[in-house]
C-alpha cells in the first residue's frame, strides 16, 4: 500500500479527528504520532530521517494515509517520495493552536517526561528544529506555524491540495478523495482532556519503554488504546 494522503497540518490541527475520518474513507490505516509512541522502532526510523536517511517506505508500511507531527514537517520530501498522493493542510485559528499546544504537545508535562530521553532527541530532531525551537514562546510559535501554512499553500494547486478544517466537515474531504460522505457524524476526538490519557501512560511503567521507542505493548491501533 501506497501513501494516498499526505498531511502538512501541524499537530493539535484536529489530526486525530482527520486520522479517524480518513481510515473511514479510505478504507486503510492512517499514520500519526500515536503511531509512533506505540510501534517499536518508529523512533529510531524517525531520527534517521532526521538525520537525512529516510526510509519512507518502512516508516508508511501498510499506510493509506499520514497526519500529524512529525511527518507533516516532511511534506516536501513525501510529496516528492509519492507524486500521486493528494496533500491535506489542516489548519486551525493560530492563537487557540498555540493555546492548545501548549496545554498538550509542548506542555512543560511533556517536555519533563522527554528530557534525556531518545523520544525526546527525536522530537527536536523532527520538530523542534523545524519550528524554531522556542516551544514555548508564543509569537515565535504562532509565526512559525503561519510561515508553515503559507509554504504548503504556495507549493500546490487545487488539483493536489485541500486546505481544511475540521468545522468544515465530510464535504469537502469527500469531494477531493472523490468518495461517499458517510452518514456518520465527522469525528472529533482528542481533546486536552482525551491527551490526559498520554500523560497518565508516561507516568506509568510503560512509559519509560516509550521515551525509549521501545512501543506498547498493547493490541491492536496505538491510537485507539491513547485516545
Amino acid at each position: 500500500m501506497s501513501l494516498k494522503i499526505i498531511g502538512a497540518g501541524f499537530g493539535r490541527t484536529a489530526t486525530a479527528s482527520l486520522k479517524i475520518a480518513l481510515e473511514t474513507v479510505l478504507g486503510g490505516p492512517c499514520y500519526h504520532m500515536s503511531e509512533v509512541l506505540g510501534k517499536p522502532g518508529q523512533v529510531d526510523l524517525w531520527l534517521e530521517a532526521a538525520a537525512g536517511r529516510p526510509d519512507w517506505d518502512a516508516i508508511f508500511d501498510g499506510y493509506a494515509a499520514t497526519v500529524d507531527f512529525p511527518a507533516s514537517n516532511y511534506w516536501r520530501e513525501l510529496a516528492e517520495a509519492y507524486p500521486d498522493a493528494k496533500v491535506l493542510l489542516s489548519l486551525r485559528d493560530p492563537e487557540r493552536w498555540f493555546t492548545s499546544t501548549q496545554e498538550t504537545i509542548f506542555s512543560p508535562t511533556l517536555q519533563k517526561f522527554q528530557a534525556g530521553t531518545k523520544w525526546g532527541r527525536m522530537i527536536k530532531a523532527t520538530i523542534d528544529d523545524h519550528l524554531g525551537g522556542k516551544m514555548n514562546d508564543r509569537d515565535s510559535l504562532i509565526a512559525a506555524f503561519n510561515a508553515h501554512n503559507d509554504a504548503v499553500r504556495a507549493a500546490f494547486g487545487d488539483d493536489r491540495l485541500l486546505v481544511f478544517e475540521a468545522k468544515d466537515g465530510w464535504d469537502p474531504l469527500c469531494r477531493f478523495l472523490g468518495v461517499e460522505v458517510p452518514e456518520d457524524p465527522f469525528p472529533h476526538v482528542n481533546s486536552k482532556e482525551e491527551f490526559d490519557a498520554v500523560f497518565g501512560m508516561l507516568e506509568s511503567p510503560m512509559g519509560a519503554k516509550v521515551m525509549n521507542g521501545e512501543g506498547m505493548e498493547m493490541p491492536g491501533s496505538m491510537h485507539d488504546e491513547i485516545f
